[in-house]
């Protein structure tokens, strides 16, 4: 009886483990497909040799450019990006036990988008040019990125006290970041006001978010900062699988449960910062990815971290490649996440309002039974 429990045991491991790398193997069909379908011109045979063969003289150097300084940098950023905050959001439903958390509905991503904002025009982190339309480009990524985790932080602080002080339920943790948002939008609307109209316009773009705006140097810092907060992550996976226990539980196997809460909070921060600061606000990748993920996966950190990181990729590179393709110009990738998100985030309002009502109703049968 106990073999046969853990040959289903391993059996299930074993399907969690060829999901996870069929998401793999679909992130990368659908960064290749992206590409080629952004670059248009250029068929899946000379695309592939380019990218193998990069510096081969019988490539097209006019293609070898265009794949190398635009297509796969914008590529990396929807890879990047994704897995930011798709991990971010898995990380933070589950230390804030609440599954409505990530970056965006929390007010987070707003927060770094002001910081970023007075970064850029500020604390001259970015360069404004242009006569007829402005564009921006950043010049001291540092800056920006400084000031977008500043005011990241000041909200996930908030964040932290409501749920220490005063013991808020998920609900009224995701009112409390709309006003966070409401807030946060308001400062960079006044910064908008206070600048020229060239400032304005190209602010107003930037939040729409886009995979557009990093190149190299600007990647391998986001690359770099997720790196280090993924790999935290993921050493903590087993940490995060006893805190779904409850605290307590997690306190008895030997976890530090306020040190892990509040390193988890601090790196999600962290990551949403690198990614607004150089693509804008990318909404509800971070609430997308862990739902999808906990369909086939279930909850266990082991397989949903991962997951939720091809997940979050594979929906931006579908998104950027939807902008790119469904009209005469470029729709910000942003605008089709929250045409995706939306919906699904009104589905989990409505289904936690239903299994709150839910159990209200059983405590009353129960009160009246026992009467």
């Amino acid at each position: 009886m106990a073999g046969h429990g853990i040959e289903e045991f391993k059996r299930h491991s074993h399907r969690k483990l060829y999901i996870i790398a069929a998401m793999a193997i679909l992130t990368v069909f659908f960064a290749v497909v992206t590409l080629q379908i952004d670059l248009g011109h250029i068929d899946y045979r000379e695309l592939l040799h380019i990218i193998f063969n990069k510096n081969d003289p019988s490539n097209n150097p006019v293609n070898e450019i265009l794949v190398w300084d635009l297509g796969i940098p914008r590529i990396l950023s929807c890879i990047l990006a994704g897995f930011a905050l798709g991990i971010a959001g898995a990380v933070m439903q589950c230390v804030l036990k609440n599954p409505l958390g990530s970056p965006y509905t929390l007010g987070i991503s707003n927060a770094a988008a002001f910081g970023a904002s007075i970064g850029i025009v500020v604390l001259g982190g970015g360069i404004i040019s242009g006569q007829s339309q402005a564009t921006i480009s950043i010049n001291n990524p540092y800056i920006v990125t400084i000031s977008a985790f500043a005011w990241a932080m000041i909200a996930t602080g908030i964040i932290i006290l409501l749920v220490k002080v005063t013991k808020v339920s998920p609900e009224t943790m995701v009112l409390a970041g709309v006003a966070l948002s409401s807030i946060f939008s308001a400062g960079i609307s006044m910064l908008q006001y206070m600048f020229n109209e060239y400032a304005l316009s190209t602010i107003v773009f930037w939040q729409f978010g886009s995979m557009g705006k990093a190149g190299w140097n600007e990647l391998t810092l986001i690359a770099v900062v997720s790196l280090v907060a993924i790999v935290y992550f993921l050493y903590s996976r087993m940490d995060y699988n006893a805190l779904d226990a409850g605290d307590e539980v997690a306190s008895s196997l030997g976890v530090k449960v306020n040190g892990l809460r509040l390193t988890t909070l601090f790196m999600s921060a962290l990551l949403t910062a690198v990614v607004v600061s150089f693509m804008g606000i990318v909404a509800f990748i971070g609430l997308l990815g862990p739902h999808i993920v906990r369909r086939f996966v279930g909850n266990d950190h082991r397989y949903l971290l991962p997951g939720s990181m091809f997940v979050g990729a594979i929906i931006l590179l579908v998104s950027d490649c939807i902008g790119q393709t469904a009209m005469d110009f470029t729709l910000p990738v942003g605008i089709i996440t929250s045409f995706l998100g939306g919906p699904l985030f009104l589905y989990l309002l409505v289904m936690g309002y239903r299994k709150k009502k839910g159990r209200i109703s059983e405590f009353i049968k129960s009160r009246r039974g026992g009467e």
